[in-house]
């Protein structure tokens, strides 16, 4: 049998107080629930600097690797395979305001690619800000339909 030791959560309310001691009886409930939250989907809602959100999906001949890339240029977009890793790097521009010169932010992102892609024929496709990579199956990795006659 574990015992484990309770402490009891920081008090960080919404209520608004009067008094300087004022202890709201939600306040232990809502750090409580702030605290799980963040336990349990921290990695999923933020992303760590220098990096975006990409989804990868598949049908039988294709594996996709789809990245949202707002108010990036084509010209300013890379994408490299090298030693089954696919990395797409980003620089987006903005223009200097007055008195202030040109701000450049870069953003990459690494994904291993499976073995059963032909890295030769891989493709990208730049559209309204949204980078499609295209990566074709070799065709042992394709899946085939076999009849098997029932007796």
């Amino acid at each position: 049998m574990n015992i484990v030791r309770y402490s009891y959560p920081y008090n960080g309310s919404l209520v608004p107080s009067t008094s300087r001691f004022y202890r709201s009886p939600w306040g232990a409930f809502e750090s409580e629930m702030d605290r799980l939250f963040a336990s349990a989907l921290g990695e999923l809602t933020s992303t760590p600097a220098g990096q975006f959100p990409v989804d990868l999906y598949e049908d039988k001949d294709n594996t996709y690797v789809r990245a949202e890339l707002p108010g990036v240029s084509r010209e300013d977009i890379n994408v490299e395979m090298v030693d089954g890793y696919l990395t797409v790097s980003a620089s987006r521009k903005t223009p200097a305001a007055e008195g202030q010169a040109e701000q450049s932010s870069s953003f990459s992102r690494s994904v291993r690619v499976p073995e059963e892609v032909q890295a030769n024929l891989v493709s990208a496709a730049y559209e309204n800000g949204v980078l499609t990579v295209t990566l074709p199956k070799r065709e042992e990795a394709k899946p085939k339909k076999v009849t098997v006659a029932v007796k």
